[in-house]
């Protein structure tokens, strides 16, 4: 299998860390900057599962902006709203939605250390009333500008280091999450994938060649 010794540590820190029990939903994010963005931070914070609804067209995927963070985080696309989030209510998740509203409350008063769902919404319409009669708590970033909100990735971003912070202080990054079983699986998937892409590679290289 064409994985190093270094490769295969690096994976195996990286795993050590991965919140299972930290996810996201993406409620029809659009642009692939926001969404590659999201996903960007989703694997600096150690979050493992971003899922998402998309009702645009085209790629949602940015390499560019990824750097490579794509690889790293399971993004699974959500067709039944309601039996998905059903689900995480009977997995134990409190599902917190980014949202203006009279019951909004301080996006710091949650306790991220909780197995959390943070929903964040649409650029330009939010989260949705589908989506938000699931959740347990809205919550908003104050604002003290003339600008009313943040982009979608910085409000993930900011709400994320949060979640991290709390969970650090509980040393929630220094015990795995993850079973020896579950890290054995995704290496595995991890690794395959390289091996893929290091075929793909050396056949371009030899296509070039033959030029």
């Amino acid at each position: 299998m064409y994985i190093t010794e270094k490769r295969l540590k690096r994976m195996k820190d990286v795993l050590s860390k991965r919140q299972k029990d930290l996810q996201v939903f993406s409620d029809n994010i659009t642009n692939p900057h926001n969404f590659s963005a999201l996903l960007r931070t989703c694997d600096a914070v150690g979050v493992l599962n971003l899922y998402y609804r998309y009702l645009g067209e085209g790629e949602l995927i940015n390499e560019e902006i990824t750097m490579g963070s794509h690889k790293w985080v399971f993004y699974q696309e959500v067709e039944d709203i309601d039996k998905f989030f059903k689900s995480k209510k009977e997995e134990g998740f409190q599902i917190v939605a980014t949202y203006l509203s009279e019951d909004s409350i301080h996006f710091r008063q949650i306790d991220y250390t909780r197995p959390t769902l943070v929903v964040v919404g649409n650029e330009i319409h939010g989260v949705s009333g589908e989506v938000l009669k699931y959740a347990d708590q809205q919550i908003i970033i104050p604002m003290y500008g003339m600008a009313q909100s943040l982009n979608v990735s910085v409000a993930t971003g900011v709400i994320l280091y949060e979640a991290q912070r709390q969970r650090e202080e509980k040393g929630m990054y220094t015990r795995p999450s993850l079973t020896e079983e579950e890290m054995e699986r995704i290496i595995k998937k991890w690794a395959t994938e390289d091996l893929i892409k290091h075929k793909m590679k050396e056949s371009a290289i030899r296509h070039i060649k033959k030029l």
